[in-house]
């Protein structure tokens, strides 16, 4: 046993998690030629986090192994979240379980700015796309 917890020890010496902070107020500003604009902010083995820039639309989807919280800091949208749909704003928060369908469409004058914290960490390969209606 204290062999282990030298061992634990010595490992979070030599690969340290350090804090981080991103300022998200200029991600996006420069010209938005695309529909979306994704940033990987944070990522370690336990979650990944982003901020996503709307212009048009996020079309639906689910993710098979993780779930997702987004936070709207800027803009307003239509979400579909399951078979509920509804307007997001600045400073809301939804949580989307994994493998639950979701889409959004901007619907504000300004791009709608979000930024979305997965766990597990996502790496891309989950992500299912609905055939369009």
């Amino acid at each position: 046993m204290l062999r282990l917890f030298i061992i634990i020890a010595l490992a979070s010496l030599l690969f340290p998690v350090k804090a981080q902070q991103y300022l998200t107020d200029t991600i996006g500003k420069t010209s938005l030629t695309n529909n979306i604009y994704n940033k990987p902010l944070f990522s370690d083995s336990l979650t990944s986090s982003f901020c996503i820039v709307i212009k048009k639309e996020v079309r639906a989807h689910r993710h098979l192994h993780h779930s997702e919280h987004v936070v709207v800091i800027e803009g307003q949208g239509l979400m579909k979240l399951g078979d509920k749909n509804f307007i997001i704003k600045k400073g809301d928060v939804i949580f989307i379980p994994k493998n639950t369908v979701h889409s959004v469409k901007s619907t504000g004058e300004i791009p709608l700015k979000v930024i979305s914290v997965q766990s597990p960490r996502f790496d891309g390969t989950d992500r299912i796309f609905e055939a369009e209606e």
